[in-house]
């Protein structure tokens, strides 16, 4: 006894696609032909169904009150039964009364295959906003690879009935077209790209024009696109228009380049006229604070000297006190022609505590000369730039020659030397440059 109580005989059938390139296909009974709506979609109960991974079977049942299906995802292999078909209970019970075969439409839809389709877009005019009177001609030509992803909403797009790959391709192609050309013909204004500079940006230009597609064919025809591939962006260039935008181009360029040119060199003069400014006034520093040092060296020598005067002034005043108590009486008899011995006795102490005081003295004021009475120092003179500045003394040069303004070929003069000698052969200097501009030695070992 049958599954709904009747059974119409025949043979059962494989429901299967072996096509090896496909989008959508329709699987017909064998001996059915196109719009044969009495044997088409006649199914015979009990026939097997085999939907390979990455296709999906769909089974769509016609009824008066609407349109249902069934969704058979790859891998399935078995026989057709209300287990594997919730909606064919019901149909097959109530439309058809249990018997056999019933109707149904089966298409099987690829989604593991990237369909790839080559477009090409013919010439059109393409403007430089910054020279809006010259109109070039530019080709693209390309490939867009896609394939099915969201099969429910592919079906609400599109009739599965009588689908045409070719024609569906066609409307990719016509589709990708338009938004190429779209897209190109406002790219120099819209990203900044110079219609002489297509050809070297087709990378930039190709992610561009893949970001704006993708959606719109998602949306549009239900694909789900995984490359757009510009292969080449071609300009006319025997077009008047190219030619005269070239030349445009080439003066921009070529003004661009000299005026770019006097800016550096006005640049560079400038940076040289600073730093010739900046050294003259460094060494006029240097200069004065040399100067200075040496005056303060001097009013220190004559400031012992004048110590020295003073301190001598006062010994002599001394003395003279000294010789004027002896005229007064001090060293003089007493009233009756003796000797007045008190007196004596105080003279000969003053006498003797004023040498003492002076002999300190003039030991303090000898070892205050020899202290502050200056060495002879050495100084040079150096010349900078064709002026001579200095002269500066050892201390000064070695300052100078840390700061990188002094250096072994810099041009030096000394009294007792016959003519400028450079810095580096003067026996005096060559400790200056010693280790200059060499790295420090490795740190001690951490103990």
């Amino acid at each position: 006894m049958a599954l709904f109580g009747k059974k119409e005989g025949g043979l059962m059938d494989v429901i299967r696609c072996d096509e090896e390139t496909y989008l959508i296909w329709k699987w017909r009974p064998n001996g059915a032909e196109a719009n044969d709506t009495k044997k088409e979609n006649a199914i015979r109960w009990g026939s097997s169904l085999r939907v390979k991974d990455g296709e999906v079977a769909v089974f769509v049942y016609k009824q008066k009150d609407g349109t249902v299906q069934d969704f058979i995802e790859g891998p399935f292999d078995d026989t057709i039964k209300t287990a594997n078909f919730p909606i064919l209970s019901s149909i097959v019970g109530l439309a058809f009364g249990g018997g056999s075969p019933f109707q149904a439409e089966v298409y099987f839809i690829n989604l593991a295959d990237i369909i790839q389709i080559k477009f090409g877009v013919p010439y059109f005019d393409v403007f430089d906003p910054r020279f809006l009177d010259f109109a070039v001609p530019v080709a693209v030509r390309g490939t867009i690879s896609f394939k099915l992803g969201d099969y429910k909403a592919f079906i609400k797009l599109h009739r599965l009935i009588n689908f045409d790959l070719n024609a569906f391709q066609l409307q990719i192609r016509d589709a990708v077209i338009k938004y190429v050309k779209g897209v190109v013909t406002n790219i120099p204004s819209d990203n900044g790209i110079p219609v002489m500079q297509l050809e070297r940006k087709l990378l930039q230009i190709n992610e561009v024009i893949e970001g704006y597609i993708k959606p719109r064919l998602s949306s549009d025809f239900g694909v789900l696109v995984s490359a757009v591939d510009l292969s080449a962006i071609e300009a006319d260039k025997e077009s008047e228009g190219y030619q005269s935008l070239m030349k445009v181009t080439k003066n921009v360029v070529s003004d661009t380049t000299v005026a770019q040119a006097s800016v550096n060199i006005q640049n560079m003069q400038d940076t040289q006229t600073i730093n010739a400014e900046n050294m003259a006034e460094s060494l006029r520093i240097q200069r004065e604070e040399a100067q200075r040092a040496q005056r303060l060296q001097t009013e220190g020598a004559n400031l012992a000297a004048h110590q020295l005067d003073q301190q001598t002034k006062v010994g002599l005043a001394g003395a003279q006190a000294l010789g004027q108590m002896g005229a007064n009486g001090v060293m003089n008899m007493n009233a009756g022609g003796g000797m007045n011995p008190a007196g004596m006795m105080t003279g000969m102490a003053m006498g003797g505590a004023l040498g003492g005081q002076m002999a300190g003295m003039m030991g303090n004021m000898m070892q205050g000369i020899n202290q502050q009475m200056p060495a002879q120092t050495v100084s040079f003179s150096v010349s900078v730039n064709g002026q001579t500045y200095g002269p500066y003394d050892m201390n000064a040069l070695a300052q100078m020659a840390q700061a990188g303004q002094l250096n072994a070929q810099s041009m030096v003069w000394r009294q007792g030397m016959s003519g400028w000698q450079a810095a580096g052969t003067v026996p005096e200097l060559g400790a200056l440059f010693a280790g200059v501009g060499a790295p420090p030695p490795p740190p001690p070992p951490v103990p």
